[in-house]
This record gives C-alpha cells, structure tokens and sequence, in this order.
C-alpha cells in the first residue's frame, strides 16, 4: 500500500512543485506580513525549534493542536498544562527519538510501515472508495499522506528503540508482591498535624521581645517607595441603578435591537454516536464515523443533512440509545454557553441549518459524535425580558455612577472636604454620607487597599497626588467609582516600630512555631502509648486528632499532605501502635497511630499474579525508557544541538486567541498528532 501512495506521489511531484513556487511567488508580491506576526497556520514552514539540523516548524506546532482539538474536542485549556511550550517539547522529543533509532539502526523499512497502515485500515485497497476515505482521513488528521506515513514510521521506531532499551529490564515475584501488599493493605488511622499555624496561635511573644526584633531587623520592614492615605468619595453602581425606573417600553425597545442571534433560545440538534471500545480501536471507529460522515453529505461537504435521514441513521447506527430512538434528537436545544466554549455541541452553533459537523472526539465519553444543526428556537420577549432587566439596568447605572463620579470629582476640586461634598451628593446616590466617605491606611502600590483589593487603576489615579489635598480624577473600582483625595504622604523610610508591631509579631510568632515543631511531636509522641491517648497529648499544644478510616499507603493527611516517609511509617505500624518517632510530612510533622489494620488479600495476589508482574514490568520499562530519552536530550542540550526560537514562540502566544486543547497522552497505538510527527510517540 505503501507503494501506491509512493507511486500517486511521484506522479504530481511536477505539478505540486509549480503551484508551490506560484504561490510562494503571490506572497511574497502580494503580502508582507509585519515582522511580529506569526502566521500560525498548517502550512507555515517558520523554522521553532532544531534538533541536532533537524527542523521543527511552526506548521508542524498549528498541526498538532488541530488534531487535539478534533480528537479531544478542546475540553482542557493547553495553558493550564504548559501551552506551545508543552506541545513543542513534544515535538523536540519525537525528533530525538527519531534520531536515536536512526543511529542505532533501528528505523522502520517500507515493508513495516505498509504492514502498520493496513492494520489500521484493512479495507483500503486500490481502487477502492476505502483507499479514497483513508486518504481523506489521514489527510484531515495529519496534512498529507506523506506526513502520516512519517508518523508511522517514526512511531515502529520508537517501539524498536523501546524495546532495545528495555531489554533488560527484570521484576521479580517478590517485589511485585509487596507493592501489592503496600498498595492493597488499609488502615484506619488517628493522627495529628503538628503545623506551624496552630502554635503560632498560642505564642503571645512580650513587647520587649518584639522591641528586640524589630532593633535586629529593621531594614527587613523598610518602605521602599513612598506611601499615601487617601480619602476617597465612593459612588456605589448597584445603589445608583436601584433608583432606575425601567419599564416594559424600554426592556421591549432594547429586545427590538437585539441582533437575530440574540433573540434564539439555541437550536435544535440531532446526534449520532459511535463509542470507542479499546485504545487500539481509535482509528477503526474514526474510519467508520468518517464514513457515515461521507455518505450523509453525499459528497459535498457543505450540502445540508434531511432531518428524517440523520434520524434514520441515528436509528440504526448511534450507539446512545436514549437519542437514538429519538432519531438522534438531544431533549433541549443548545445555546451560545460563554463558561464552556468547547463543549462540542457548541460547534453546532457555527454551521447552518441542516449541516453536520465532522466526527468529534469527547475524551470523557470514549466515543465519536457527529452532530446536525436543526431549526433555530426563537426566545420571546418574555422569557428574554429577565436577562435584558439586568443588563440594562447595570448599563444605566453604570453610567449614572460615573456621572455623579464626575460630579463629585468637580465639587470635590472646589472644596477640598470629603464630608461637605458626600453630604451634597447622597441622596443623587441613594447612600449615606457615612457609606460614601472611605479613608485608607498609608498604602503603597501593590498593597491590597481595603475595600478595593489590588486595583491598578486607583493606583494610576493616586499616583499623581503629591500634596495633602490634592484631588484625583474618578476611576472605576469594585463595585463602583473613587474620587481620591491625599491626605498624607510619606517618603521611603524605615517604619517606626509601632507603624509594623503587627507585622513583627505574626513573623514573631510563626518563627517561633516553627522553631518549636519537632520538639512538639517529639512531645506528643512520647506523651501517648496508644492511638486513643493522641487527643489529650495533642489537645495540651492546641492541636486535634484527625482521623481517616481506610487509608492507604501514599494518600493525602489532612493539612500535613504526604511523603513516603509518612506512609512508610505507617505501613510498619500493627493495630494499636503509634509512631513513637514522627514524621516529617513537607513542613509539619505527624504523629500518627493505627486503629485498625487490614492486610491485603495474598489469594487475590494469587489469582492476579501474572497480570501484576506484568503491570510492574511495563511500569520499570516506561520508567527506564524515559530517563534514557531524558538522558539523551541531556547531552544534546549540553553540546548546544537543541535550539528553542524563544521568539517564534512568544509571537506565536502573541498573535493566537488562548487555545483550548488536551496534553498529548503518553501511550496509544498509533500517534495521531497533527503533522509529520505526533507530540508524544508510541511508547
């Protein structure tokens, strides 16, 4: 199979070659894109990253995204789990594995990379419609064929250089059974979190104590740049708007303008579903929803779906039955959810009526769905009229607050007093003048000001302020508007002690708690013989005994977190003993006690022996594969062979909207990443 392609390939080498150097020539006469830009498309052959002379290009970046997104339908956010950067070190990584196998001689021959692609797609023979949805599938998913067979070949390759690697690797029985042990035995533990909040509570450090620290520490609590007490005017927007007077006209006129969109309660939409059974099976079930796909369209991507043959193949196809039998219709219509933006049926809302989408994969589910867009669901007025109450309302009053703002912003310029100008304008802002005049503490930027938290904006608007008196300009801040007035300003300097008594004493206290954790555990520890003596040992220091019943080696203890030291501990305890030496858990430390113990089931080892010894070894394999790949890119970085265009890549977080796609997963059968070369190989 592999040769027809190679044969197809040859046969427009020419022709591909001349519209190639076309269109090159149109972009460079007809476009130039500013130099800041990054046009993160497919095809972009922008050079991100090299690999020992090996190019990684931006085409190849947009490729794999794309396909994470259609496989995983963009349900986690890529910034959350590291971003291009994440996905690009996938990329560098298949690279370096590329070309260790190569080195080793261990790269793929035609003859495996021809027998891999008839696994996945056993029907596609020539001159078959099979061979004509294999090419538009893998063309979809990877860009070209030629980009899906590299994948392909990069991937046997990988499995040879794991299991070069691998070779040697052994468990034995023995220490297969005690992870099963280890893992398999529960407890229900007493236990007390020795921290360092708990007995700062009960240090009451002396005046002369922290007189002391203070003497040894003043340039610690030095202010480094000036600070302000402000007296500010507060224009709350929720009591000004509650003096609106709203009615239907008004809500009625602002449903009228609302755009066509805006007045839809959603749509209706039909499905049909094909579940994914087995990893392995990935690419068989995507082969038959791209069919079903193909031959609802009947060829023409963009032709309207009939609802009653969507509904027919829903009937006989979809493998959820509850919206089968409804020919495929959901029970509520779908509409535009701005919290959840990548929820697949959102992907309706962007297509005509009739039309349907291209499988979609849902992670969660394990299956495909192709979705129809059915006939738009008007809203009415009335049931719009709640939603329109609300956003006009906070429009007006919005706008009514920075008016009286504006005032106050005035008045407060004539007069210099706060209290004269909050006693004129409260009733225009349905406050008191009590409610309207707030005063900060000396505050410098960055501080979280009372009642406002850390806003940029009202430190833009106090920044100018230099002399007691002088009034700023409104800005909006929580809730409302601000109208700053300086009352006193201090330069940088050294506080006096009691400007930061306070400030000295909380780091007093948790010094000194901090000081006193091991001896405080090593106290209670020797204060109790068993773990119903826990609660009056703990109880003398101001600390509880916290319990949890089934535990297992490695789970989270309340407040203190875990460590295998914990764990470790724990395991050698028999019911009814403590640990007479705590244990140290991140920055606390744990005394703890079981109650009751439960081994695991040695005959439940028995029955699943092999299996466990075959986890185990799978598990060590993985684990030594990765530290020789992360051993290899060790030396290349170090003798300078991988370079990150750290620029590229910054232009590209500049010029995309956040993307919303998946981590690539570490194992599956056949890499199905989004160009030459997936972001994690087969392992």
């Amino acid at each position: 199979m592999l040769r027809i392609f190679s044969r197809m390939e040859r046969a427009h080498k020419w022709v591909l070659l001349f519209f190639a150097a076309l269109m090159g020539l149109s972009l460079i006469v007809f476009y130039s894109p500013a130099r800041n830009q990054v046009n993160a498309t497919p095809t972009n052959t922008e050079v991100i990253a090299k690999v020992n002379g090996d190019e990684v290009t931006v085409g190849e970046l947009t490729r794999l995204k794309e396909s994470y997104q259609q496989m995983f339908g963009g349900q986690m956010n890529l910034a959350q789990l590291g971003g291009d950067r994440r996905m690009l070190d996938g990329l560098i990584r298949d690279r370096i594995i590329a070309q260790e196998a190569k080195r080793l001689g261990l790269s793929a021959s035609d003859a495996e990379v021809a027998a891999e692609i008839r696994k996945q797609f056993p029907d596609a023979k020539p001159g078959s419609d099979a061979l004509n949805r294999y090419k538009e599938i893998v063309t979809t998913r990877y860009g070209s064929v030629e980009n899906y067979e590299q994948t392909v070949r990069d991937s046997i390759a990988a499995e040879k250089l794991r299991a070069f690697v691998t070779a040697g690797v052994t468990v034995s029985e023995q220490e297969v059974k005690d992870d099963f042990m280890r893992k398999g035995t529960t407890f229900d533990i007493a236990y007390v979190p020795v921290v360092a909040d708990k007995l700062a509570a009960r240090v009451q450090p002396s005046d002369d104590e922290l007189q002391k620290y203070y003497d040894e520490h003043k340039t610690d609590f030095r202010y480094l740049e000036p600070q302000k007490k402000i007296r500010y005017l507060f224009i709350d927007q929720t009591k000004a708007g509650e003096k609106l007077n709203i009615s239907d006209a008004d809500l009625r006129a602002e449903y009228e303008q609302l755009p066509a969109d805006k007045k839809l309660a959603g749509v209706k939409v039909q499905q049909l579903v094909l579940r994914v059974p087995a990893p392995e099976q990935d690419q068989q079930v995507l082969a038959k929803a791209a069919q079903i796909v193909s031959e609802l369209r009947g060829g023409n991507p963009s032709a309207p779906v009939d609802e009653k043959k969507f509904a027919d193949a829903a009937r006989g196809r979809s493998e959820e039955p509850a919206t089968a039998k409804a020919g495929g219709w959901l029970p509520a219509p779908v509409k535009r959810n701005p919290n959840k933006p990548n929820e697949l049926t959102q992907r309706t809302l962007d297509l005509q009526e009739g039309q349907i989408t291209d499988p979609l994969f849902d992670k969660a589910a394990k299956a495909y769905y192709i979705f129809r867009r059915g006939a738009a669901v008007p809203k009415p007025f009335e049931d719009a009229k709640p939603e329109l109450l609300v956003s006009l309302r906070n429009r007006r009053a919005y706008k009514v607050a920075a008016e009286l703002a504006g005032r106050a912003a005035q008045r407060l310029k004539e007069t210099k007093d706060v209290q004269k100008v909050a006693d004129e304008l409260a009733k225009d802002t349905n406050m008191t003048p009590a409610e309207m005049v707030k005063e900060t503490p000396l505050i410098k930027p960055g501080d979280d000001v009372p009642g406002i938290g850390s806003s940029q904006q009202f430190e833009d608007a106090i920044k100018p302020l230099e002399q007691p008196g002088d009034v700023g300009e409104r800005t909006p801040v929580k809730n409302g508007f601000a109208v700053p007035l300086l009352v006193e300003k201090r330069e940088p300097r050294i506080p006096d002690f009691s400007e930061v008594k306070d400030k000295i004493a909380e780091r007093v206290k948790a010094e000194k708690a901090k000081s006193q954790l091991e001896q405080t555990a090593r106290d209670i520890a020797n204060a109790a013989n068993k773990p119903d003596e826990l609660k009056a040992a703990a109880e003398k220091y101001g600390l509880e005994v916290k319990t949890l019943p089934q535990y297992r080696v490695g789970q989270q203890l309340e407040e203190a977190g875990t460590s295998p030291a914990a764990g470790e501990a724990i395991y050698n305890l028999k019911e009814g003993e403590i640990t007479k030496t705590p244990v140290q858990v991140g920055d606390a430390w744990v005394v703890a006690g079981v109650t009751r113990r439960k081994d695991a089931d040695l005959a439940e080892f028995n029955k699943q022996r092999d299996q466990l010894i075959e986890t185990a070894l799978s598990t060590k394999r993985g684990d030594v594969y990765e530290d020789y790949i992360s051993a290899v890119r060790a030396r290349l970085e170090s003798a300078g062979k991988i370079k990150i265009y750290t620029d590229v890549l910054a232009r590209i977080a500049e010029d995309e909207e956040p993307s919303a796609v998946p981590a690539p997963p570490r194992n599956f059968s056949i890499p199905t990443g989004g160009g030459g070369r997936p972001g994690q190989p087969v392992q």
